[in-house]
């Protein structure tokens, strides 16, 4: 018998390697904890076309560092299932609803890009959803029944594709421009996320989102202070939106933020503050 390892196995095994551990199965006990570890462990679901792992899992390690808190990384949306989940505490999302099978040219959508793609004669880049109803459903169970779930940044684009999650997550994306400084104001400064967070600038996407929620449950706005404003399907949606919400959900708790397309965003000293809160409030450790 052959001692050789297949390439496509090995990106397979490779694939599902993280800082925080391995997730080849639903664990029992992570490599990355100690199985006598009683602190609550966190899965974190990261990267897609537009938002690479790797500067999520360096934003996310030092959060989690700081928090004294074990967290798992993985980039495979298929395994994600209510056995996946049992072991933890809390889920952290940082990822758009869209996979390509057919793969892309770029991460981001060019001009020549999309030249080469006709004059080559190379597939249609094509995406398809990735989550189905029923991990839709695994993640909303897994918070009723006292869980936690992080929504970061692209994460509401799921909501496009499923029912489940978009009841549990709270909304949905619409659409943003391009990269450019804008305010994120606190819209609640008593609750314990906000609480001690000063309203900040930020050079980021600015996210528009339906939220389908009470609006109490409102804790961050971003306004774009020069008046720029976005167009989607002919529609201005203007310079101001909802970016950021937090509310108990059965058991459990769900807490939403918009900001976070760059590494730079995710650590600016107020909103890095105001996730170490979000964090404490969905885990009932504030």
């Amino acid at each position: 018998m052959s001692s050789a390892i297949s390439r496509r196995r090995l990106l397979k095994s490779v694939g599902a390697l993280a800082a925080g551990g391995v997730l080849l199965d639903p664990p029992e006990a992570s490599s990355a904890v100690p199985t006598d570890d009683k602190r609550p462990r966190v899965l974190a679901l990261i990267g897609d076309r537009y938002h690479k792992a790797d500067y999520i899992r360096v934003a996310l390690n030092r959060l989690f560092q700081e928090l004294n808190l074990p967290i798992d990384y993985t980039i495979n949306y298929d395994q994600i299932s209510a056995r996946l989940l049992r072991p933890y505490r809390l889920l952290v999302v940082l990822r758009d609803g869209m996979i390509w099978p057919n793969g892309y040219l770029e991460p981001n959508d060019y001009a020549y890009s999309h030249a080469l793609e006709n004059n080559r004669d190379w597939p249609k880049e094509q995406f398809e959803p990735w989550i189905t109803e029923e991990q839709g459903t695994a993640i909303k169970d897994f918070v009723k029944v006292g869980g936690g779930l992080y929504a970061l940044h692209n994460s509401s684009h799921i909501s496009l594709f499923s029912k489940n999650y978009r009841e549990v997550m709270g909304g949905v994306y619409i659409d943003h421009p391009a990269l450019r400084p804008f305010k994120v104001s606190v819209v609640n400064k008593e609750h314990p996320i906000t609480r001690g967070v000063q309203d900040f600038m930020v050079n980021d996407e600015q996210h528009f989102v339906t939220y389908d929620k009470d609006p109490q449950y409102t804790i961050l706005r971003s306004e774009n202070i020069d008046g720029l404003t976005d167009i989607s399907e002919g529609k201005d949606l203007g310079a101001k939106a909802i970016a950021g919400w937090a509310y108990d959900f059965g058991k459990g708790r769900v807490v939403f933020t918009a900001v976070g397309h760059t590494l730079h965003a995710l650590w600016q000293p107020e909103y890095f503050k105001l996730q170490k809160n979000a964090v404490r409030w969905l885990l009932r450790t504030e």
